[in-house]
């Protein structure tokens, strides 16, 4: 998780709802993006999820070191972050539905990317 977050991980609502997983987490906080990239090999990949692209996240073969980058929910990623990473933007494609929650697009994006991994 690159900081800042957003919410808190000491929420007892947050720990409560990973109750039986928290186990299975291992948790890494980044203070930055760049932090993030600096500390990652250079075949680690990222993908930028945003309502701005027309690449659709099924169209991707993940790999299993990629990384999915969500932006806050209200707001998105950063016009700039999302600029400097074109190549590498994707979205999930709505049809008359602006958006979708922050905990719905990550559960659908992940569940491809571990389903991509179990063949």
């Amino acid at each position: 998780m690159v900081k800042p977050l957003g919410f808190s991980l000491e929420d007892r609502q947050l720990k409560r709802a990973g109750l039986d997983y928290w186990n299975e987490v291992d948790l890494q906080l980044w203070d930055s993006f760049a932090q993030l990239h600096a500390k990652q090999g250079s075949s680690a990949r990222y993908f930028f999820l945003t309502t701005k692209s027309g690449r659709a996240y099924y169209d991707v073969k993940f790999h299993q070191r990629d990384f999915l980058i969500f932006g806050r929910e209200t707001k998105g990623l950063p016009k700039s972050l999302l600029a400097s990473n074109i190549d590498t933007c994707i979205t999930i494609p709505m049809q008359k539905t602006r958006s979708l929650n922050l905990a719905n697009a990550v559960a659908i994006v992940l569940f491809e990317a571990v389903r991509q991994q179990q063949r």
